[in-house]
C-alpha cells in the first residue's frame, strides 16, 4: 500500500515539474517568431533608403505612363486626345498579337533561365573548387557578361549566318537559322545563355559560401555519395542564393529587347512584348496604346516577382522554422 502511494506521489511530482510537449514548444515558437519579426524589421530598415530613392526616381514615369494609358493619344493626331479609361487595356488584351508575343517572351525566358541555372551552377562549382589560378578562372568566366548586349547579339547573329558564320561549319549543316521560328529561338536563347550565364554563376558562387564545409565533410564520412551530398545538403542550403539568381534573371529575361531586335526584329514570329511596346509607342507614335502595353509589362514583372517571393520565400521560412 505504501509502495502504491509512493508511486502516485512520484507521478504527481513529475507532472508538476515536467511540462508536456506543447508547453515546452511554446517558448521556442515564441523565440522563433520574435527572431523572424526582428529580421523583417531589420530588412525593411535596410531597404528603406533604396526604396525611397527608387520611388522618387520612378514614381513620376510610372504614374505618367499610367495616365497616358487611359487616354486616346496619338502624336499623329494630337488634337484628338481624350480620356477613355481602361479601353486601351481592353484593346491590347483582346488582341491576339499581345498573347502571341507574351507566349514568345515566356518561351525565351523559361528556356534561357533553365539552361543558365544548370550551366551557372556548374561554373559556380568550378570557381568554388578550383585551387590554383582562382582569380584567373573567375575573370575568364565573367568576360561574356562584360560585353554589351548589342555587341553580343551581333556577334552571334554573324556566327549563325549561313554565309559568314562558323556554326554551320562546326555542325556540318547548311541551315538558314533565321528563316524558322524554332531555329530563331535557338539563336536567341544561345545568345542569352552565353551572355548572362556568368551573372547567374556569380550569384550562385556566393551561395556556395553559405554551405559549411564541415557539414559536407561529415556527410562524406557518414558514407553519403556526391549526388546525395548535392541533393540533400548543398542545394537546400543554397536555396536563398538560387532564389535570388533565378528571380533576377527571370525578370531580366522577361524584358528582353536588344537580342531579339538585333537578330530578328520580331520576324518569324519571335516578337516579344518589349518589342511590341516599342513598335506601338515609337513606331506608330501611339502613346495611349504604347503606354498600356508598358504598364501591362510592368504588371507582369510584379506578378512574376510576387510568385517567386511567395512560393520560394515561404519554403525558405519553413525551412528555417519561422513560418507561422
Amino acid at each position: 500500500m505504501s509502495l502504491t502511494a509512493s508511486a502516485a506521489a512520484g507521478a504527481a511530482a513529475s507532472d508538476e515539474v515536467v511540462p508536456d510537449r506543447d508547453q515546452r514548444d511554446e517558448p521556442a515558437k515564441g523565440r522563433r517568431s520574435a527572431r523572424a519579426t526582428a529580421e523583417r524589421k531589420l530588412g525593411w530598415m535596410l531597404c528603406a533608403p533604396a526604396v525611397i530613392v527608387m520611388l522618387v526616381v520612378t514614381a513620376y514615369p510610372i504614374l505618367y505612363a499610367l495616365w497616358l494609358s487611359m487616354h486616346r493619344y496619338d502624336l499623329r493626331f494630337p488634337d484628338d486626345r481624350e480620356f477613355i479609361g481602361f479601353r486601351n487595356y481592353g484593346a491590347v488584351l483582346s488582341n491576339s498579337l499581345w498573347w502571341q508575343d507574351l507566349t514568345n517572351t515566356l518561351v525565351i525566358t523559361i528556356g534561357s533561365v533553365l539552361v543558365e541555372l544548370v550551366l551557372g551552377f556548374a561554373l559556380a562549382f568550378v570557381m568554388h573548387r578550383v585551387l590554383f589560378g582562382r582569380s584567373v578562372v573567375r575573370s575568364a568566366i565573367l568576360v561574356p557578361y562584360g560585353i554589351v548586349t548589342v555587341v553580343a547579339a551581333f556577334a552571334w547573329r554573324f556566327a549563325f549566318d549561313p554565309t559568314t558564320g562558323f556554326v554551320n561549319g562546326l555542325l556540318n549543316t547548311e541551315r538558314s537559322w533565321f528563316t524558322e521560328q524554332w531555329s530563331s529561338y535557338v539563336v536567341i536563347i544561345t545568345t542569352e545563355v552565353w551572355k548572362t550565364t556568368p551573372f547567374m554563376s556569380l550569384l550562385l558562387l556566393a551561395g556556395f559560401t553559405l554551405v559549411p564545409q564541415d557539414v559536407v565533410d561529415a556527410a562524406r564520412v557518414d558514407g553519403a555519395t556526391a549526388t546525395q551530398r548535392l541533393r540533400r545538403i548543398i542545394i537546400p542550403l543554397m536555396k536563398p542564393a538560387i532564389l535570388v539568381a533565378v528571380l533576377f534573371r527571370t525578370l531580366d529575361a522577361f524584358r528582353i529587347f536588344d537580342t531579339v531586335y538585333v537578330q530578328t526584329r520580331g520576324a518569324q514570329n519571335t516578337e516579344t512584348v518589349s518589342i511590341l511596346g516599342y513598335q506601338t509607342l515609337i513606331g506608330r507614335l501611339n502613346l495611349g496604346l504604347g503606354s498600356a502595353v508598358s504598364v501591362l509589362i510592368f504588371l507582369c514583372v510584379i506578378i512574376i516577382a510576387a510568385l517567386f517571393v511567395k512560393g520560394f520565400g515561404t519554403s525558405l521560412a519553413q525551412q528555417r522554422g519561422e513560418a507561422s
